[in-house]
């Protein structure tokens, strides 16, 4: 008999730790803006440290606006999308890393 796989619970927009080539290459083009030394040189080691961070893919603005308020971030007033721990992928989605 074949065994089914635990269904995941849906997370609320957020993705992790399935980081895809975008994600990883935007960390690693951009972690210097976090971190005063690169933390990682190639996308397994991005990766591993994005894991490891529990880094988190928003997927759109207004799911990282909902991200900081989940995590009881103060954002009122606040430009969240020119924070260090905010990346910008390029496709419409953001990396949270809280370094």
């Amino acid at each position: 008999m074949e065994q089914k796989k635990a269904a995941q619970k849906p997370s609320k927009g957020f993705s992790h730790p399935d980081y895809d080539a975008a994600v990883l290459n935007c960390f690693l083009e951009k972690q210097l803006q976090l971190f005063p030394e690169e933390v990682a040189s190639t996308p397994e080691e991005a990766a591993d440290f994005l894991e490891m961070c529990f880094a988190v893919v928003a997927k759109s603005k207004k799911e990282v606006r909902r991200y900081f308020e989940e995590v009881g971030t103060d954002i009122d007033g606040e430009d969240i999308f020119s924070a260090s721990e905010v990346f910008p992928v390029g496709d419409g989605r953001y990396l949270i890393v809280e370094g």
